[in-house]
């Protein structure tokens, strides 16, 4: 089949978990036979048209109307600040990229399509209006909301984009049967819901790439030497990732385990406030940071060198970092209450447990699931292995690809059924 693919963030353009599924989803689509044409973004320097890796990328070249924007938007909007122009490109961006894709690709080019994908409500106006033009199948897919992201507050804009698009779309695929569930909390259709898990790719990540001379010299540069334990935390500096409640847990788990120590590596606005957290605690010879954003090789170098990776996320519809770390074989802890697909990843009891779940608000919880993984750190290192096999069993590319297709494949003939149906007078 042929895949119109709308996302905000497409490589060389990667900021979050967005863009990693972009570019592995669209090349595990070519790889089963399947022809996709991205529409994505263009920070200006970019080619208009290409060819990576057997996917065609549209960037149409935007233009900048942030001065005349905040007289057509909403005072809900306005409230936006500085980051309206973000709206306002994202804006420009669906309009152009509809366009295109109607005009220049479809009606001028001959390019027949057998179903839209947008993702998220950065691409979702593109999505309604191709569905509204040439009745295309539409699936919507929904990595996170913006209820969640705001903890129930957020922009109304937005979240109307959200529903709009739920309410329009011909399927909805969420990442996790909890981000499933919340989304018929808020009254969102259950008949056309769809979850399907995120991947990763287990030769990529795996331990087998990586020597004991590489790891003991990232190890080193954070100070850690071959009798600590390097607990791991990578991600975006946000409330709702839940990283300022993993540094107040850490007096509590150095009054049993003093060679425990925490590297935090991300970038965002609670910088400034774990590092107050760790000079009030003064627990800085144990908590070592880096607010950067690192390249995809050294992050998973950073999970190669750590013995613990921890998440403790007050709300993550999926979360690729946890599988990531599970498929370099490490044990993991996470945040499992609210809205959590790590509770879909992470096997917490039993045989084939791979990680220990906590309440990610609460310092005291993420303390206690710290202890009991250093307390048994031979149990611990079982528990990665395990985590390691149930990632190449459940949770690769290809699968995920091979589900998403079978539902595309759905929505297809659902809408050839539809055309037979009509009755000529």
């Amino acid at each position: 089949m042929r895949i119109g693919f709308f996302v905000w963030e497409y490589p060389p353009v990667i900021v979050g978990g967005l863009g990693t599924y972009a570019q592995n989803i669209t090349r595990e689509f070519i790889a089963l036979g399947h022809d996709v044409s991205v529409f994505t973004v263009n920070p200006g320097d970019l080619k208009t048209r290409e060819v990576m890796q057997g996917v065609e990328v549209h960037r149409p070249i935007t233009m900048d109307i942030s001065d005349v924007f905040p007289a057509l938007v909403t005072e809900d909007l306005r409230r936006w600040g500085k980051h309206l122009s973000f709206f306002s490109d994202m804006f420009v961006y669906n309009i152009l990229s509809a366009s295109k894709f109607t005009g220049e690709v479809v009606e001028k080019g001959g390019y027949q399509f057998d179903v839209v994908c947008c993702h998220d409500w950065l691409s979702s106006i593109a999505g309604i209006m191709i569905k509204r033009k040439l009745g295309l199948p539409f699936a919507f897919h929904v990595h996170s909301t913006e209820w969640g992201r705001a903890l129930d507050t957020g922009s109304q804009t937005v979240s109307h984009l959200e529903d709009m698009s739920g309410r329009i779309a011909d399927r909805v695929i969420t990442v996790s049967y909890p981000m499933a569930e919340d989304l018929i909390r808020h009254g969102w259709d259950s008949s056309k819901i769809n979850a399907v898990w995120n991947g990763v790719d287990p030769d990529r990540y795996s331990m087998k790439n990586y020597t004991e001379e590489d790891i003991r010299a990232l190890r080193a540069r954070y100070g850690i030497g071959d009798d600590d334990i390097m607990i791991f935390f990578v991600g975006r500096l946000t409330m709702v990732k839940g990283v300022t409640n993993l540094v107040q847990a850490m007096p509590m788990v150095l009054s049993d385990h003093p060679k425990a120590k925490l590297v935090v590596l991300g970038s965002g606005e609670l910088g400034g406030t774990i590092l107050d957290i760790i000079k009030k605690y003064d627990i800085g010879s144990n908590v070592k940071t880096r607010f950067e954003f690192v390249s995809e090789d050294e992050r998973i170098l950073h999970y190669a060198a750590s013995d613990i990776a921890v998440f403790p996320s007050m709300y993550e519809p999926f979360g690729i970092v946890s599988l990531e770390a599970m498929s370099m074989g490490k044990p993991i802890l996470v945040g499992a209450n609210g809205v959590s697909g790590f509770r879909d990843q992470v096997v917490p009891s039993g045989k084939g447990r791979t990680g220990i779940h906590v309440n990610g608000d609460n310092p005291a919880d993420i303390a206690w699931g710290l202890d009991s993984l250093l307390s048994d750190m031979d149990e611990a290192r079982e528990m990665g292995r395990r985590a390691r096999e149930r990632v190449k069993k459940y949770f690769t590319w290809e699968k995920a690809a091979e589900r998403t297709i079978e539902i595309y494949e759905s929505m297809v003939e659902k809408s050839d059924k539809q055309e037979d149906k009509i009755i000529i007078p």
